[in-house]
């Protein structure tokens, strides 16, 4: 979430002629995934979180949703989906059979 605030944040850094109103609801509308690495001990990186954002501003924030999570070190699918999953399928590609969950 981090993320998604600071990049519609930075092109606000560009002046007067662009505003919140206009960054927010279009980092909003054109991100699909954002997946968020962390550095471990022994200075390695992996991924702790893959979130999804659904397209919709409140109260100047991108809502998202995670997708997969850390659980107990082990990066796990939540049962969420992304919300513009037509994107992925006319990609050919299948949300669904990444995102099951197996219980």
């Amino acid at each position: 979430r981090d993320a998604l605030v600071k990049l519609s944040t930075l092109p606000l850094l560009a002046g007067r002629n662009i505003d919140s109103a206009f960054v927010v609801p279009t980092v909003a509308s054109c991100i699909d995934i954002v997946v968020h690495c962390e550095l471990v001990r022994g200075g390695h990186r992996r991924v702790a979180e893959i979130l999804a954002p659904r397209g919709t501003v409140t109260g100047g924030v991108v809502e998202a949703s995670p997708i997969f999570a850390l659980r107990e070190g082990r990066l796990e699918a939540t049962g969420a989906y992304p919300a513009r999953l037509g994107k992925f399928r006319a990609a050919g590609l299948d949300p669904a059979s990444v995102l099951a969950v197996h219980g």
